[in-house]
């Protein structure tokens, strides 16, 4: 009995340290400076959640628009193609940018990165 305390206690530990950046999410929250890097040093998909007109009204360069209302197995996989991908997401705010991440997680994306929102981003943008 003594051993399995133990063990229980570190299982649990474990499978808590697991989730993300909160309970039952699958995708990590990281700095705008932390996205701007890798997107200069690394693959990845840039994916703005917003809504069309935001989109043409000022984005990330680079990025691919996937509103997050429409969010489902046939839009994410239409731009997602791979589910390993590095995905960074973000919107206006902040907060549909973590509601899509957490959807792309429950659809099964395995790397999705969430930095908040472009009313923020000290870098370059385009119309």
């Amino acid at each position: 009995m003594k051993q399995i305390l133990p063990m229980r206690f570190a299982l649990l530990l474990l499978l808590t340290g697991c989730g993300g950046s909160g309970a039952g999410n699958a995708y990590q929250q990281i700095t705008q400076e932390e996205a701007k890097k890798m997107m200069d040093t690394e693959e990845v998909i840039i994916l703005d959640v917003r809504e069309q007109d935001e989109y043409d009204s000022g984005h990330i360069p680079g990025a691919v628009l996937l509103p997050v209302g429409t969010i489902d197995g046939d839009t994410a996989a239409e731009v997602i193609p791979e589910k390993d991908s590095t995905v960074l997401v973000y919107c206006r705010s902040g907060n549909r940018s973590k509601t899509a991440s957490s959807t792309l997680a429950e659809l099964g994306y395995t790397n999705i990165c969430e930095f908040g929102g472009i009313n923020t981003w000290p870098y370059e943008t385009k119309s």
